[in-house]
């Protein structure tokens, strides 16, 4: 299956998940477009909570992005996950919204911006 970055994807992120979750795909183009390639980088989604809330690691993914109902993306860890594992492509992240996941990572990881 040929992905692209951006990509909402379906997909059991651990062995022993009951269901698929959406997953967020975060590796380069290059990487997504090369089936050699084992494994990709996504972000885990979950189903909002009307309970629940955002923390400052989620960012909110909506029918802007292709989803039925408001999911969080957790940006407060990147999964490698076998390739394989990924079901099928159900959505795309809006472009308005990349630049607040980018940002959020940046927090999460307290990465520099610029030197």
């Amino acid at each position: 299956m040929i992905l692209h970055q951006w990509d909402i994807v379906r997909i059991r992120v651990r062995a022993d998940d009951q269901e698929e979750h959406p997953a967020v795909v975060l590796s380069r183009e290059e990487w997504c477009q090369d089936i050699r390639q084992p494994a990709i980088n996504v972000l885990y989604c979950t189903t909002k909570r009307p309970a629940g809330g955002a923390t400052a690691l989620d960012v909110t993914l909506n029918g802007a992005d292709g989803l039925d109902r408001a999911t969080l993306v957790n940006c407060g860890h990147i999964f490698s996950v076998p390739r394989l594992r990924i079901t099928t492509v159900i959505g795309r992240v809006a472009l308005a919204r990349r630049p607040q996941i980018g940002r959020t990572l940046v927090f999460a990881f307290r990465l520099p911006l610029h030197n």
